[in-house]
């Protein structure tokens, strides 16, 4: 047994239902849990003493529309004390807070912020939970898989009215391509193509 192998077996085996599996992948070690025992999760995590992950790296979202619960809340973290990696991943719905972990980890903050306007996770019990990315009016959550590409409007600064406004996505023409190279379908002839004709007979 590997020794990723053996501290995955210790956690799940310790958390009393919080972590419930692990699996290891490309020598990374990934934990999945309920989201409304996230907390519980991550306490273990940080306190217990073969773990101790004092720092929470990265929090961060995923969206997977067809799943019923379509984004999974991920989070990275770091044992300073005794070099490893591990990942936390929950799942949760649209309309489902998973809660706030910034009582275990206060850096959680601005990441569940970012996780909020990016896909529209909420939390529960965060401090200050609004947009940090995207400006106050802004519809939508534009790392969604079903956000379009365009989005939904465009800024720009008006001269009459002296400031910036807020326009439905005009698209002036839409561009087709037929994908083939300039050198194929071409409706020229091209130098040398005759030779080419007379070496291929």
């Amino acid at each position: 047994m590997s020794d990723l192998e053996a501290l995955g077996q210790s956690i799940v085996t310790n958390s009393t239902g919080a972590i419930t599996a692990f699996s290891i992948a490309f020598d990374e070690l990934t934990l999945t849990g309920p989201a409304h025992r996230v907390v519980e999760a991550l306490t273990q995590l940080r306190d217990h003493p073969d773990c101790r992950f004092q720092e929470l790296i990265d929090l961060c979202g995923v969206d997977y529309p067809d799943r019923p619960l379509r984004f999974d809340v991920v989070y990275h973290l770091l044992s300073i004390t005794k070099n490893h990696r591990v990942r936390l991943k929950v799942m949760t719905d649209e309309d489902t807070a998973v809660p706030s972990v910034t009582g275990v980890y206060p850096v959680a903050d601005w990441f569940e912020r970012e996780a909020f306007d990016m896909y529209g996770i909420f939390f529960s019990g965060h401090p200050d939970l609004r947009r940090i990315l995207t400006d106050y009016g802004f519809h939508g959550h534009p790392l969604r898989k079903d956000f379009p590409m365009t989005g939904y409007v465009e800024v720009r600064y008006d001269d009459a009215l002296r400031r910036v406004v807020y326009e439905p996505v005009k698209i002036a023409e839409f561009r087709q391509f037929d994908f083939l190279s300039p050198w194929e379908g071409a409706q020229y002839a091209l130098p040398g193509d005759d030779k080419a004709k007379e070496g291929g007979q």
